[in-house]
């Protein structure tokens, strides 16, 4: 067989079993890894690039991560497509809580268990189970948590009060060069921004690391080279 053909079937044949393989892991291997789990990782990977490379010599070897990278992009077009094959591929959300209690089946059925369970829940900011509604299992191995109402942090809509827009800052100067584009987009001028910089006492574009106004009207300024007068440090 030509080494081009061997070279590409070995390739497909690689990539249908690592597809497998990540499905039956689970979605696990992609959020709270272990130490076992990414030894597993490493060692699928190795094999399955070792099974291409020692029976293909030569340039032919470089077909592999061309077909590898292709049959990825097709299988994220059949998922874009299809719910059935997204479905097979990604899986589905699994509820892990529901009306605050722990559904062991659904828990089982998606080989989680408790110690990953409260991990999730702790970097969702939750350290009491009785806090939590629902919590949903996403086909990403991320945890989606519903807070019980009394729990939930009051809104202002929940205190029927007004607010005021707050969109994303715009960047005006990006390591001392002023982005012009942005600038007019705000209607403003060089005037108003030598005028705001001089208020701060900055005569030197080329010393602001960062200007970014908000949409109140401020504007943030970072010098380069600046430090406070006293570094916080993790350990103290």
């Amino acid at each position: 067989m030509s080494e081009y053909l061997e070279a590409i079937w070995r390739s497909v044949v690689v990539f249908l079993l690592l597809a497998v393989l990540t499905r039956l892991i689970g979605r696990k291997l992609l959020s709270q890894i272990t130490f076992f789990e990414f030894v597993t990782g490493v060692t699928i990977g190795t094999v399955a690039g070792a099974y291409i490379v020692n029976a293909i010599r030569g340039i032919w070897v470089l077909l592999a991560p061309v077909v590898l990278a292709i049959s990825t992009i097709g299988l994220s077009y059949l998922t874009i497509k299809s719910l059935r094959i997204r479905k097979l591929i990604e899986g589905e959300p699994v509820v892990i809580i529901q009306n605050g209690k722990i559904l062991e089946k659904n828990m089982l059925k998606a080989r989680y268990n408790l110690d990953h369970l409260e991990m999730q829940l702790r970097d969702k900011g939750v350290f009491n189970l009785n806090e939590v509604e629902f919590a949903i299992l996403e086909s990403t191995g991320k945890l989606s948590v519903l807070k019980k109402t009394p729990f939930v942090p009051v809104t202002p809509t929940d205190l029927n009060l007004e607010t005021s827009y707050k969109g994303i800052a715009t960047e005006i100067i990006k390591d001392g060069e002023v982005l012009e584009q942005n600038l007019k987009q705000n209607n403003l001028d060089f005037k108003w921004l030598y005028n705001e910089l001089r208020k701060s006492g900055i005569n030197d574009i080329s010393k602001v690391m960062l200007a970014s106004l908000n949409t109140d009207g401020f504007l943030y300024i970072d010098l380069k080279d600046s430090s406070p007068v006293y570094n916080q440090k993790v350990e103290d």
